[in-house]
């Protein structure tokens, strides 16, 4: 019999669709394969537009979003919006089929408010911690005015409304227990590794390269806080060094268009492709042709205590990194990146140099990140750690995640 049958957990997310949210989906479906029946609530945008949908078992309820928020006002709209929609939808699930766990996916940190109703019915509210987001807030606006401390106040209630908390990382998990109060026995570190039957190593495809002899990829979002601003410099002056670089942006966000304007007017487009959001096929042929995998992350305190999922997706696919030298960055990568000194995109750019003058490097790199990945970070690890969670909250004996 399977660990969890006979239990239904609702999953909420606010900011991106399922199956879209790679981390989210894959946990949604390590539940699924424990016995568990999964529904999930998320909005419809990036393609995904039907209101529900039936996915290898688990069903989806999309709500409208009518805008990607920018500036407070445009966050307080879609935030009311998104928790109008979630409770109303909670409330047509729980008729349809009882569920016993609401897991809810920040940011941001108002799921919560859609959850407390049904506490009094008994359910549980599990928080999936993805972002920080007073440190988020710091990122964006600069400054720790009234909103910052808003935050901080709904951060505290979200930690206060959860029986248990999964963190992303240690740093997250120590924001659980020092500023949620949470006891540390209910914080459970489960990091977002990566599938290593999605993220299958190919010989790629010169094409990408534009006839140029190396390619640099990025893969993510393209927003403020993500640092292409940074990229585009040190690509400038890689370029002003040599003519053999092509660079590969893959992904898009709120800053994709400012970001190829920007491009432009460094002279760069020739050597810049923006591919916006591809398949995943796309994806993996694209970052598979790279020689070198790059995360120009701006040095904010956001950034250096969180785990970027492209970090871990690269090493999967053997790829040696560039980065700034960021707390939980280096955690993760390791020996598989160099690290370039804080907003020195001269040195960023250096170090590419350096690697991409220097394959033994790249290889000897690259096979380190691929290990680790194996070894240690891969999903099949990651999933034993929420599959324990659970086990806890259904007050179970502990059990091992089924094949």
């Amino acid at each position: 019999m399977s660990a969890f049958a006979g239990k239904h957990i609702l999953i909420i997310i606010e900011n991106l669709p399922a199956p879209f949210d790679k981390r989210v989906w894959q946990e949604a479906c390590t539940l699924r394969d424990n016995g568990a029946r999964i529904s999930i609530i998320c909005p419809k945008m990036k393609g995904f537009t039907k209101s529900y949908e039936k996915i290898d078992e688990i069903e989806i309820y999309r709500h409208p979003l009518p805008l990607e928020a920018k500036g407070a006002i445009g966050y307080l709209l879609e935030y009311s919006l998104s928790l109008f929609w979630e409770f109303i939808l909670s409330v047509r699930i729980y008729f349809k089929k009882r569920f016993q766990v609401i897991h809810g996916c920040n940011p941001p940190d108002l799921i919560f408010l859609a959850a407390l109703p049904f506490k009094l019915l008994g359910v549980k509210y599990v928080f999936d911690h993805h972002d920080i987001n007073p440190e988020l807030y710091i990122a964006k606006f600069g400054k720790k005015n009234f909103f910052y401390r808003l935050m901080l106040l709904l951060e505290r209630l979200t930690f206060a409304s959860a029986g248990y908390s999964i963190a992303t990382n240690e740093s997250y998990k120590e924001i659980a227990i020092r500023r949620g109060k949470m006891k540390p026995e209910n914080v459970q570190v489960v990091r977002s590794g990566p599938s290593l039957e999605r993220l299958r190593i190919t010989p790629g495809n010169p094409k990408y390269k534009n006839n140029k002899q190396y390619l640099i990829g990025y893969l993510g979002v393209i927003g403020e806080q993500e640092g292409l601003d940074l990229l585009i410099e040190s690509a400038k002056y890689i370029q002003s060094l040599r003519d053999d670089v092509q660079f590969a942006i893959v992904g898009g966000g709120t800053d994709l268009e400012k970001m190829k304007k920007y491009c432009a007017e460094q002279g760069l487009e020739e050597s810049f492709d923006f591919y916006g959001r591809v398949s995943d096929e796309d994806l993996i042929d694209i970052i598979n042709t790279c020689d070198v995998c790059v995360n120009p992350d701006k040095p904010t305190e956001m950034n250096n205590l969180s785990t970027m999922n492209k970090i871990m997706e690269y090493m999967a696919l053997k790829k040696p990194v560039v980065q700034y030298d960021l707390k939980e960055g280096r955690f993760s990568a390791g020996e598989a990146s160099l690290y370039a000194k804080h907003n020195d995109t001269r040195d960023f750019g250096d170090k590419i140099i350096y690697l991409l003058d220097n394959e033994e490097v790249r290889l000897r790199m690259g096979e380190f990140g691929y290990n680790r990945v194996v070894n240690e970070l891969s999903w099949e690890y990651e999933k034993e750690k929420l599959v324990s969670v659970y086990a806890k909250v259904f007050k179970l004996e502990t059990v091992g995640s089924k094949q």
